[in-house]
Formats: C-alpha cells, structure tokens, sequence
C-alpha cells in the first residue's frame, strides 16, 4: 500500500493542501458528525464520478451535498419552501439532511438523474472549514464499501480504501453507528424518508409546524 497523507485535523495549511486535492478532482477523506465520509468538489463531474467507483455505489442512488451556511442552500437547490428554513434553523449545523428541488447548477450525475438534491451542514470543525475554504458545496458519502460497515476512524479509511484515496484527515474517532435523518420537502406534507439521528425530534417539529 503506498503512503497516503494522513494529516491531523485543525490545521490550516492541511485544509489548503486538501482543497487543492479537491480542486484538481481529487477524493479525500474527512470527519464528520457522523462517521468519516469520502468527499469531492460538488460541481465537477469527473470528481463525483470516482465516488462512486470508490464506493462501488449503484449509479442510481444519489449523493448529498455538504454546505458551510444557510445560505449556500440557494447555490444548488429551488423553490425552497419556508420549512426549509426553519428546520436548517433548529437542526443545522447537525445530523439532518433535507431533499430539495435541485437548481440548474446541480450536476445530474450527483442526482442520479432525479429532480431533488439532499443537502445538509455538518456539526463538524473539520468538514465546515474544508467546504468553506474550498468555496464550493462538498460531494460527500459515508467512507466505506457500499454495503459494508462505515469507518469512524482514519485508520479504517487507509484500510478499506488504501491510496485510492488522496488525502486523510485524522479528526479521531466519530460517533458512528446513527446516520442522518432524512426530511423529503418536495411533498407536502414533509416526509421523513429516513429515520437517523434526532429522528423523534424532527418528527415533533415537523407536527408542530402541520
């Protein structure tokens, strides 16, 4: 297995090394609030693409999009209804991930296809400064074989993925275990399509809201 940069978290100059990886149409690895995800800049095609030959993910199931702000929801999604916005109020940064009419800017290859894209802001120091610095919404998927246990630490990532990988960040071990929950807006009323973290509690917001 050849070396692959496995770079401790928190430190500029490692941000700006992995998002010249990003740039240039790289696949990194990072911590999140969740597990480790794989991530690729948003908007490139090719980039997207390795994710999923990295993962072995089937080419129609879609990956979300990792945002820095609020206000980045208006950079890839439309007709954004007024849920929308008070849920990223209450949960966001966190485990919650909203289904969205995608804009024009969003690349049918992160879709697969579909009209929607799910995208979500991570409750994570690490993945927030990654997608701001690199100025563009993060293609990102759980860091593991599709159908396989996700890693939670770097030390898994190196294992499953070697140096198909490009970059590691080591933020220590994540949570694991609990996925994000999925809130569908393109329906009225919202649906959640699956059930993960603070599940109950957006399942009260969303009632209270009806």
């Amino acid at each position: 297995m050849a070396d692959v940069p496995v770079l401790q978290a928190g430190q500029s100059d490692h941000i700006a090394q992995a998002v010249a990886v990003l740039h240039s149409g790289g696949v990194i690895a990072f911590p999140t609030d969740t597990v480790y995800g794989l991530g690729a800049h948003g908007f490139l095609a090719s980039a997207i693409d390795k994710l999923y030959t990295l993962k072995g993910r089937e080419r129609q199931k879609a990956i979300a999009l990792l945002l820095a702000s609020v206000e980045d929801v208006q950079r890839v999604a439309v007709q954004i209804p007024e849920i929308a916005w008070r849920l990223a109020e209450r949960f966001w940064p966190g485990p919650v991930t909203l289904v969205l009419p995608k804009a024009a800017t969003v690349l049918d290859v992160l879709t697969a296809g579909s009209e929607t894209v799910a995208v979500r802001i991570p409750a994570h120091d690490v993945a927030l400064q990654l997608i701001a610095t690199l100025g563009a919404p993060l293609a990102a998927t759980s860091a593991n074989l599709s159908g396989q246990p996700e890693a939670v630490t770097a030390g898994q990532v190196r294992e499953i993925f070697g140096d198909q990988v490009q970059f590691v960040f080591d933020g220590g071990r994540c949570p694991g275990g609990v996925p994000s929950t999925v809130v569908d807006l393109t329906v009225t009323p919202a649906q959640i399509r699956r059930r993960g973290a603070v599940a109950d509690e957006v399942e009260a917001f969303l009632s209270e809201m009806r």
